[in-house]
């Protein structure tokens, strides 16, 4: 981001703590795109990212006031506020991830480097879409959780609903299964 927006967000929102309207929006149009973009990569689910998000600018319109620019700047303060949002909702068990073998190959996405470097086979992608699908659901959505969201073992466990031991356990049968399974 470069610092001229850093500036602007900066001046918006002690103008939204004062209630103006217009500067709410103006913050909007400056930072939806990226923090929908953030909701969604967590979530996975366009319609509940939004409906985060909306949540999500109601706090900063009703905390902008507290904002502090010297604990850190407004971006990253915005971010923290989705973030944690959309940490909460995978907690409350609001939305429950369902995994088919298909789907998970959307989550390893093959990047530029991977290409070049050939570590990218059709063939074993596929195997690995096989191996997957023969895993449980606790163990499809527990690895997904760790790898894709970056999820702690104890916020698995709590989105879950299940002992963090559990939740270790699936973790790693998964990742020995896959390992075999696919011949790494």
């Amino acid at each position: 981001m470069d610092n001229r927006l850093a500036e602007r967000l900066d001046n918006l929102l002690p103008a939204i703590a004062k209630g103006d309207r217009r500067a709410f929006e103006q913050l909007y149009r400056l930072t939806s795109p990226h923090l929908f973009a953030l909701a969604l990569r967590m979530l996975r689910q366009q319609g509940w990212a939004e409906e985060v998000l909306h949540d999500c600018y109601l706090t900063i319109w009703n905390r902008a006031a507290s904002y502090d620019a010297a604990l850190s700047a407004p971006m990253t303060w915005m971010t923290h506020i989705v973030r944690n949002r959309c940490i909460d909702g995978l907690r409350s068990g609001q939305a429950r991830l369902t995994l088919e073998a298909e789907e998970f190959s959307d989550l390893l996405p093959i990047t530029s480097e991977d290409e070049q470097n050939n570590w990218h086979d059709p063939a074993q992608a596929d195997r690995l879409r096989h191996c997957i699908g023969h895993l449980s659901s606790e163990q499809q959505q527990s690895i997904t959780l760790a790898y894709y969201q970056g999820m702690s073992h104890s916020d698995i466990a709590a989105w879950l609903q299940q002992p963090v031991g559990s939740v270790k356990s699936w973790i790693r049968r998964a990742l020995e299964h896959l390992r075999e399974c696919v011949g790494l």
